[in-house]
């Protein structure tokens, strides 16, 4: 499985929360484990690890047609473990997959300004498990999310150690979410750190008021925002389905933006659950708006 080390590179283009990359591969003669970097997981924010299985689910996928793309057969077999979702091995022919390597490294999401203008009714209905609203319909939902998120201290702290606002970061180019993956001016990304820096004060003085005072201006216009529903606790297979969706959004030119905060605050998730008709809030495992971006 060798062959697999130098394609490493592109494998790590899968995204994850906070772009934590929390993947690991563990190699034998035959096969190579996928599993996760304890250290790399988000306890506060994704307790229950729906995040985290997301986005193994999408770096299968990325490894998947990587490796096709290369003319590898190489297949996945889930076996959860201690650490661990599966194993990919070799197979007789590569993984059948629209997709190229060139997509994985295209594909990229956007918090910045996005274009006026809905997804064309057959884009969406080709996107499997997901569901639509009107960016607009969600504006007070993410203001409460976003108010809580930036209210509670622990999971403000575990944001900040994931942050990177200035290019001086040892980690820059490596993780995390830095000013640029955070549409953030050279000005907006000093305030954000001096702000956090005083979070303990700040914070009884309207701090997180006033963080969370952009989500409604975010989605103000006309625009999607998209819901994956699936089934709680199982994430692996959903998070490859929602890499595909990612992909064939990016090949028509659109990106996306996740807001996971929805569905990470039981208030909010449950609300979201009913604007569409879902009974269990459980199963609403991921939220992002997608559009045509503003250049930046």
């Amino acid at each position: 499985m060798n062959e697999l080390r130098e394609l490493e590179p592109d494998f790590w283009r899968a995204p994850s929360a906070h772009n934590t990359r929390p993947w690991t591969l563990t190699y034998s003669d035959t096969e190579a484990a996928v599993g996760w970097d304890p250290a790399r997981a988000l306890p506060v924010s994704d307790p229950t690890g729906r995040d985290l299985r997301l986005s193994l689910g999408a770096f299968v996928e990325c490894c998947l047609i990587v490796c096709a793309d290369a003319g590898l057969g190489i297949a996945f077999r889930p076996d959860p473990g201690p650490l661990r979702v599966g194993f990919l091995y070799r197979a007789g022919r590569p993984y059948e997959t629209p997709f190229t390597t060139a997509d994985v490294r295209a594909r990229g999401a956007n918090r910045g300004d996005y274009h006026p203008g809905r997804l064309p009714d057959e884009v969406a209905a080709g996107l499997a498990g997901m569901r639509r609203l009107a960016c607009r319909d969600l504006a007070d939902l993410l203001h409460a999310a976003d108010l809580r998120q930036f209210g509670d201290r622990q999971v403000t702290r575990e944001l900040r150690a994931w942050l990177r606002l200035t290019r001086r970061h040892r980690r820059y180019l490596l993780d995390g979410l830095s000013d640029r993956a955070l549409a953030l001016s050279k000005a907006e990304a000093l305030a954000l750190r001096a702000s956090l820096a005083l979070y303990p004060a700040l914070r009884r003085l309207g701090l997180p008021r006033v963080l969370a005072g952009a989500s409604r201006e975010l989605l103000d216009y006309d625009g999607d925002v998209l819901v994956l529903v699936g089934t709680a606790g199982e994430e692996v297979e959903p998070g490859r389905l929602l890499m595909r969706h990612w992909l064939t959004l990016s090949g028509l030119g659109y990106t996306t933006h996740p807001l996971s905060q929805l569905i990470d605050c039981e208030r909010t998730r449950a609300s979201l659950a009913g604007l569409l008709g879902v009974a269990d809030p459980r199963t609403l495992l991921h939220v992002a708006r997608v559009g045509r971006p503003k250049p930046g």
